[in-house]
């Protein structure tokens, strides 16, 4: 289903436009110095919009200095006081990050009051552990069903106050539960979603395991804005979140290595090769396909989309272009030429 279009700073989501990557700080927000530059690293490292946890009056006090330098798009964090909510709208943040279920009746109408006054944004921030005790009792637990449902009478909290800016994220540890919950949602919500499987980890698995739940979710046309929660440094969420987005599709500005994974076929050194043109290639904003193939047998017609490619010999080695050979040579020469050849492009 086709969400409406939110605005989150300058960024817009939902409706026709490209899914945003997002990351989270976890620097102390007080801490001025440190959150600076790691809002910069993420900012240089393609994030898109960036999540801070407000825990107190001393921390807002701090994001008045982030909003004001940062240059891209900041939410803010709040648990339960809605007094900082409001704070935060009110000194110029894109977002807020709140569940309304942890507030009276009394402090959303505040809230929602200094949201429509300063073009802030809501994302309703469902999980397990936010579940209200009747719909975690009606479900037996923290089930796909129950997610969507919380976050549903959330987003009727809001629009009985007449609040439409809202994003809605439902997660969950479990991949399969967070999946589930995500495609519950997407048939009964029209704002944007808000995707990631929280708590993955660290390491591979935690990359693995993020990206079988969001990626499954972005090919049924899912997820509007993607964060990538891994344990250690949040530059790491938004590389991987670039990876998964280039891998189904939805981002073609990027050069693609690809590489056969070889055979008894091959016999020049293409794992060493490969691995120099993906260090070669790496942040590059371009559109651009290279390939890196183990033999003759198979690799111009299996890679005939490559803008150029290189495919080895026991003594000779061939460059290819739109699946046509262009020239043979001895290997270690064509490896020189190729790497030159490539250099070329990426200028």
């Amino acid at each position: 289903m086709k969400k409406k279009e939110v605005r989150i700073g300058n960024i817009a989501i939902g409706g026709d436009n490209c899914v945003a990557l997002q990351s989270m700080t976890n620097t102390d927000t007080a801490d001025v110095y440190a959150t600076s530059a790691q809002l910069a690293a993420l900012r240089a490292a393609g994030c898109d919009i960036a999540r801070l946890a407000v825990r107190d009056m001393r921390d807002v006090d701090a994001c008045r200095t982030y909003v004001a330098e940062c240059g891209m798009p900041l939410v803010a964090d709040i648990q339960f006081d809605y007094r900082l909510a409001v704070a935060c709208a009110d000194i110029g943040f894109a977002k807020v990050r709140y569940n309304p279920g942890n507030t009276s009746a009394a402090g959303l109408k505040e809230l929602v009051a200094a949201c429509k006054a300063n073009g802030c944004p809501v994302r309703i921030g469902i999980n397990g552990g936010s579940l209200e005790k009747d719909i975690k009792a009606k479900y037996g637990g923290a089930t796909a069903q129950a997610l969507a449902e919380s976050a549903m009478r959330s987003v009727a909290a809001l629009e009985r106050e007449n609040f439409h800016d809202i994003v809605v994220s439902v997660k969950s540890s479990d991949v399969r539960i967070c999946v589930d919950a995500y495609r519950e949602l997407d048939k009964v919500c029209a704002y944007p979603l808000h995707i990631g499987v929280t708590e993955s980890g660290g390491g591979e698995d935690a990359v693995i395991k993020s990206t079988a739940g969001i990626a499954s979710l972005l090919l049924d046309g899912i997820g509007d804005t993607v964060r990538v929660s891994l344990t250690g440094d949040p530059v790491r969420e938004i590389e991987v979140g670039r990876s998964i987005l280039h891998a189904v599709g939805l981002d073609d500005d990027y050069v693609e290595v690809v590489s056969c994974p070889t055979c008894a076929r091959c016999f020049y050194d293409l794992e060493s090769l490969a691995a120099r043109c993906s260090e070669m290639t790496r942040g590059v904003r371009k559109r651009l396909k290279v390939a890196v193939m183990g033999c003759v047998v198979n690799g111009p017609g299996e890679a005939s989309d490559a803008d150029i490619g290189i495919a080895g010999g026991k003594d000779k080695a061939v460059l290819f272009s739109g699946g046509r050979i262009t020239e043979t040579l001895p290997v270690a020469e064509a490896e020189n030429k190729f790497l030159a050849m490539l250099g070329d492009l990426l200028r």
